[in-house]
Formats: structure tokens, sequence, C-alpha cells
């Protein structure tokens, strides 16, 4: 069978146009497994209220990050697509979960050059229901659909994976190369504490704390798989091991909190607005769930947090770059790949 490959990132409005912000927004959040809620209460917390109020204000904020040549996201997410492309012997197409760049279409390339056989890699790090697990649905429905010869593989969350960690780690040392900073805080994209014990497969394993020190993440189980505030530690704990970091020097919390209900903590503006009043003056900050900058690593942390650190006394904010293109990341995107192709490939 033919081979090909679809990577798969968050998505972008069309525009930083209120009216694309809002059919975005609109798209993102009625996802059942981003507002886990019925349909009617999403219906009247998106429609009746989000939808009314929101656009305006992100679309100011992706105005201020907003490339000459589009969306951050995008086109960062086609280059690497581009980068990958030159270095595999098979088609590589890219589609967002969200917006116009639909993954519908994404599979339609590749079907229209004869491919039959689909490696979907999520841009994810880490499994979350918001990101891995709907992107994966949503995939096996539009097969089902559309595409029924067609099979699909799924390359698995690669947060501890070592050579991810390698290139992650290498990526940080290289970017606080020369920088005198404090403490290096690990700040991921936050997600409600009930979508935690949705994902537990053990049903009694995962009991995420107020404190953020979740002695669950520490502990062996089952539910790891699909956890993924262990997973956000792990990766955390993992890369303070390459570099041989000191306790204490390095932290995790969790941003782009919504709504009332409690996400998972410490929050990171919360956290960031700390270490200044203890005094830090120098803090750097990297944001390893996401593999490709976009809105919630340029605005809200490059921009927000650093607001927030210089305004409780601190003065250097030093914000680490995703992934995005960089040469480590695309070669070893193109290892996993052609491992993939070589395992199919054999004879049973």
């Amino acid at each position: 069978m033919k081979k090909g490959i679809l990577l798969v990132n968050l998505g972008s409005p069309d525009s930083p146009n209120p009216k694309d912000v809002k059919t975005y927004l609109g798209e993102f959040l009625m996802d059942e497994r981003v507002i886990d809620v019925p349909l009617w209460a999403r219906n009247l917390l998106v429609k009746g209220i989000i939808l009314n109020t929101r656009p305006k204000a992100s679309a100011k904020a992706y105005q201020k990050i907003w490339w000459e040549e589009g969306s951050p996201l995008i086109v960062l997410s086609e280059r690497l697509q581009a980068k990958v492309q030159r270095q595999v012997d098979f088609p590589v197409a890219l589609a967002m979960r969200y917006g116009s760049m639909t993954i519908r279409e994404g599979l339609q390339e590749l079907v229209d050059k004869g491919v039959e056989d689909v490696l979907l890699i999520p841009l994810y790090p880490q499994y979350a229901m918001a990101t891995t697990e709907t992107i994966l649905v949503l995939a096996e429905e539009i097969r089902q659909a559309y595409f029924p010869k067609l099979n699909i593989t799924d390359l698995k969350p690669f947060y501890n994976n070592p050579d991810y960690i390698k290139v992650l780690a290498n990526s940080i040392a290289k970017h606080l190369e020369g920088k005198d900073y404090e403490h290096l805080l690990f700040s991921y994209h936050g997600v409600p504490e009930r979508h935690i014990r949705k994902s537990d497969i053990t049903k009694s394993h995962c009991n995420p704390k107020p404190s953020g020190d979740c002695q669950c993440c520490k502990t062996p189980s089952p539910a790891h798989e699909f956890c993924y505030k262990h997973q956000c530690v792990e990766v955390t704990r993992l890369v303070g091991e390459k570099l041989n970091m000191e306790e204490g020097t390095y932290s995790t919390s969790f941003q782009s909190r919504l709504g009332f209900d409690p996400w998972l903590r410490p929050y990171t503006d919360r956290t960031i607005e700390r270490f200044g009043k203890e005094g830090m003056k120098k803090m750097a900050i990297v944001t390893p769930a996401f593999v490709s900058d976009c809105l919630e690593t340029l605005e809200e942390i490059a921009m927000e947090g650093e607001e927030i650190f210089h305004e409780v006394g601190g003065k250097d904010f030093t914000t680490i770059p995703c992934l995005n293109d960089s040469d480590e990341w695309v070669a070893l995107l193109a290892k996993w790949i052609n491992e993939w192709a070589t395992a199919e490939m054999a004879p049973v």
C-alpha cells in the first residue's frame, strides 16, 4: 500500500478579523471534548455568552501576533511540513483540527496521490481529550464516512520518548545559552481538572490537587497512558534531568484557563506574579505542550506574561520558542516516519 503522512495541529482563524475569530471560536468551543458539558449547556455558554463577548478581545490578541504571511501557527506548521517532506519519500499533508484547513481535505490530498496507508501525527507531545483524542475521533469519523478503504495509524504521544526529550532539552539549552536566569518555568496549556478524571481508565487513580503537587502523577499506573497532567510533569522531570538542573530551579505550571471551574494548577499567570513578588528578577519560560508558536505562546506568555512579571518587580523575562521547524525536530519527525514505514513494509 502506498503510504502518506498527515500532520495535524490545532488550527487558527483565517484572519484576525473579529468575524473570522468568532467563526473559529465557535467551532473550537462547541467541540464536546473541549467544553465537555451537555449540548444544551454548551450552546448556552458558547453561543449565548462567549461568542457575544470574546471574539473582539481575541481578535485584538491575534492582531498583536499576526504575521505578514498569516497566522504564526499556520505558517510555522507549513514550514515544518515542507522540511519534513524533503526528508521522507512519502507524501506529507497538513491539516488543522479547527478552521479551514480540515482533516478531510488533508486526507483527500493524500488519497488523490494514491495513498492507502496514512500515518496521522497529532502535533502534541501529550495526550489530552481536547487535543489528541478529538483529532483521532474526528479522523476516524471522516475515514468511515468518506475513505472507508483508507488505513490510518496514529503516532502515539511522545512526551517521554528519549529522542524527543533530547531535542527539547537541546532547544532549551540553546536558547538559554549565555542567559542569566534564576528559574525556568515549564508552562503547559491547562485543562479542567475533570478532564483528568474522565481520562482515567482506572476510574480511581487520578486526583488533581489544588497545590498542583499530585502524588498520583508520580505513582505508576495504567492511567498515565491518558493522563495529561502526568505526561506534562514527566516532560518537566525528564528535561530537568537531561539538563542536570538543580531541584528548585525549575517547575511546572498551567496556562489558558477558561470559565470558573477548577483547572490544573498551579496557574502560570499567578506563578509568574508570585515569583516577582518574592523578589525574583530573572526568569525564563518554555511551553512544551506546543510544538509550534501560537497565540498562547506569543501573546499570552511572551507579552502578557512578561507584563505581569515587570509589574511586580521582575526585570528579565526570557521566552523560549517552541520547536517549530528546527532542524533537530524535523529530523526526529522524519526518523519516526521512516521507522513506521519500515515496520509497516517488513514481512509479517
